[in-house]
């Protein structure tokens, strides 16, 4: 939920003091969090042990902490500079998780919303700020009972960060719908591939940001925010791409977590390569797309109901696309951006991975369907946790 990425190196020459000026062609850095579910083996229900695997994750270091409440765990990458680097920690990571979690007699699962288990019945972590969270929002704080990926790309000053968020805004269907890992909460079918996305955006200052034209205007709004009390403070602006307080990066937080770590890789390149291209069309004068704020809304709903399997309304032209030609969308705008990378090859790859395999929440859904039987779910999440992509 908090912003614990480290400072990470940007791609611009308008750099704050301190900060070294890089090449322009030079790939932004990036690193990942990840939130897990914690999980009893047995009953498959969601528990509040995460202090047990927190304290077992000796590997980790300071890549893992306490999330808003003890049934949560959260990874973060160190700096990355490439994709290699991120593939690495990823999949690291999340074999130490398994295995801390394991000597507690618990497991691990990657969904964006606890199949079984009562969110309500969680119980918050230790610390001032949780419990300030919790006493704010009253029976909403059941909204931070959820798992996300976010991706933090290095982006050295903040008003280069408001332009760029501008550029990524009509990318955050597409995102929801390639990320969604979160069908079913409590045992029921939601009728959504992302629950967690309708249940994130209950908050006050969550979902897709405003369009901003000056780091002035983002400033007002935020202040209007706190102005208002619906923020206790900045770290508490929620939108789905925000600026960090505190670093040069620019978080893009609208993904599901991933239900494996090939799934989170691609997830993190894809999103890099989106940043790299909006960066170029900064560079060169190109105005983000005026994209009506309830029309981004509207699609970014849908994409969380239908996933890759239904429709994607592409929230610039008003088309409901199908999954597979909203995947070519998304990937036909993040191509110049991922051969700066040197990420083209591999997230091809992967999305023809998960092209073949379905999403996230198709799986999830698809192991339910074969007997009935929700912990079957639950079973299915935790092997791809270890295990990944079939």
């Amino acid at each position: 939920m908090e912003n614990r990425f480290p400072a990470a190196r940007g791609t611009r020459d308008r750099t704050p003091l301190g900060t070294r000026v890089e090449n322009r062609a030079d790939p932004p850095t990036f690193g990942v969090e990840e939130e897990f579910f914690i999980v009893d083996p047995r009953s498959r229900r969601i528990l509040s042990r995460a202090p047990e695997v927190l304290s077992n994750a000796r590997h980790l270091g300071g890549h893992l902490c306490a999330e808003f409440t003890r049934a949560q765990v959260e990874t973060n990458s160190p700096v990355c500079g490439t994709s290699e680097d991120a593939a690495r920690f990823l999949r690291s990571a999340r074999l130490e998780l398994v295995r801390a979690a394991a000597g507690a007699g618990l497991a691990v699962v990657a969904s964006g919303t606890p199949v079984l288990g009562d969110p309500a019945s969680a119980r918050v972590s230790d610390g001032t700020r949780y419990a300030d969270i919790a006493t704010h929002f009253g029976a909403l704080r059941e909204a931070h009972v959820v798992c996300g990926c976010h991706v933090h790309v290095g982006i050295p000053d903040r008003e280069t960060a408001v332009e760029v968020a501008g550029h990524l805004r009509r990318w955050l269907p597409f995102l929801v719908a390639l990320s969604a890992n979160s069908p079913f909460q409590e045992g029921r079918d939601t009728g959504y591939a992302s629950w967690r996305t309708i249940t994130w955006n209950r908050l006050p200052s969550a979902g897709p940001p405003p369009l901003f034209r000056s780091l002035a205007e983002h400033e007002r709004a935020v202040g209007a925010l706190a102005g208002s009390g619906a923020i206790l403070d900045r770290h508490m602006v929620y939108w789905d791409i925000r600026l960090s307080d505190h670093l040069p990066t620019l978080e893009i937080r609208v993904g599901d977590v991933a239900a494996t770590a090939d799934e989170a890789l691609l997830f993190a390149a894809l999103t890099r390569g989106l940043v790299t291209r909006a960066l170029s069309d900064v560079r060169h004068g190109v105005p983000a797309p005026e994209i009506d704020a309830p029309a981004l809304r509207a699609a970014i709903w849908r994409a969380a109901r239908d996933g890759l399997e239904g429709r994607v309304p592409d929230p610039l032209t008003g088309e409901p696309l199908p999954g597979a030609l909203a995947l070519d969308r998304i990937l036909g705008a993040a191509l110049p951006g991922l051969e700066t990378n040197g990420d083209a090859a591999l997230v091809v790859g992967l999305l023809d991975r998960v092209r073949a395999a379905g999403s996230g929440a198709s799986r999830q859904r698809a192991f339910l369907d074969r007997r009935g039987r929700i912990t079957d779910v639950v079973d299915h999440l935790a092997a791809q946790t270890r295990e990944g992509l079939p």
